[in-house]
């Protein structure tokens, strides 16, 4: 594994995940529920700048690497999907719209590992549509975790909007990559 910024920024967003979820579990007395929503907040629009910065600093130093390439995405999926869950848990997203996401993260996860064994992997390379669907998912659980007013609008509503919007380009994306992947599983037999 090499040793570089942008690969310590990758672990450094994994290493927020428990972050995330312990501002939660501070009993009440400590930390009200207002601030909680401004801690996770803070820690998930990091972990989203951090995310984009790595990607900057790896391409702009020269140090990509093949463990970067795999570390990076593995610690966005973490970190969106431990976000999704602590929404629905705090009552902020509807369950089913955690599920469509998570669970399409997980099925192009494996369908990209799949196309990379069969030496296709270019194939299913990140997409227009999938970094639209990113920003709007990223927009959205940071508004939903801020949950309050912001400027007289209303975060949580503005949030589950851009949610709904994320989850419908997730199924696009994903039936997006299904139709490029489908004549190769049609030729692997």
């Amino acid at each position: 594994m090499p040793i570089n910024l942008p690969n310590l920024l990758t672990w450094l967003r994994i290493l927020m995940i428990p972050l995330l979820v312990g501002v939660y579990y501070v009993p009440h007395e400590w930390i009200a529920d207002h601030d909680k929503n401004l801690v996770a907040t803070a820690v998930f629009s990091f972990a989203a700048i951090t995310d984009w910065l790595d990607g900057y600093l790896a391409r702009t130093l020269n140090q990509t690497s093949s463990f970067g390439a795999f570390l990076d995405p593995v610690a966005d999926k973490l970190m969106v999907a431990t976000a999704l869950i602590m929404l629905v848990w705090i009552g902020h997203l509807e369950g089913f719209i955690a599920v469509i996401i998570i669970g399409r993260e997980i099925a192009i996860s494996a369908l990209r590992e799949w196309m990379a064994r069969i030496g296709k992997s270019k194939s299913v390379a990140v997409s227009f549509l999938g970094k639209v669907k990113t920003v709007s998912q990223m927009a959205a659980i940071i508004m939903l975790l801020y949950h309050d007013e912001f400027l007289t609008l209303s975060m949580h509503a503005i949030g589950t909007i851009l949610m709904y919007v994320a989850a419908v380009l997730t199924l696009w994306s994903m039936v997006y990559y299904l139709k490029i992947a489908l004549p190769q599983a049609m030729k692997s037999g």
